[in-house]
């Protein structure tokens, strides 16, 4: 992953965090990956579809190769 790919990747989970959870920036950045999914999980409820996995991404990939 590259370091633009991170930083975006970690601009939206932390916008995803505060505007959800409610959780401030120090929040966000002090917390694992575990406990943002914890979180998120929680938030999702009973019955919330699980997120896409790597086999999932690179299937869908396959699938589509022009992204």
């Amino acid at each position: 992953m590259s370091d633009a790919t991170f930083a975006a990747s970690a601009a939206r989970l932390a916008g995803v965090a505060g505007a959800v959870a409610g959780w401030r920036p120090d929040d966000f950045w002090r917390a694992t990956p575990a406990e943002l999914a914890a979180v998120l999980t929680a938030l999702a409820g009973p019955g919330a579809a699980a997120p896409a996995c790597a086999d999932d991404l690179r299937r869908l990939l396959a699938e589509h190769p022009d992204g």
